[in-house]
């Protein structure tokens, strides 16, 4: 069963359950600092994702998706 065309999903590849979390990152690299960039993330794969962006130091903040309100300007 496809999760509701309004119901944010995860973002890990082949994940269709609905996102709980919001996973804040930037790349130093290629951003200014204050840019972030958002992934989604179901309760199952919150851990990987946040793994998987913290190892390359991206990661900058993990919040419900009901408490994220992003940045201005965003």
């Amino acid at each position: 069963m496809d999760p509701d065309p309004e119901t944010p999903i995860c973002s890990a590849k082949g994940c269709r359950a609905a996102a709980v979390w919001v996973l804040a990152w930037n790349n130093p690299k290629l951003h200014t600092p204050e840019r972030r960039k958002t992934w989604l993330a179901c309760e199952e794969h919150r851990e990987h994702l946040s793994q998987f962006l913290g190892v390359r130091g991206f990661l900058k903040d993990v919040v419900r998706l009901e408490e994220w309100k992003a940045p201005e300007g965003a």
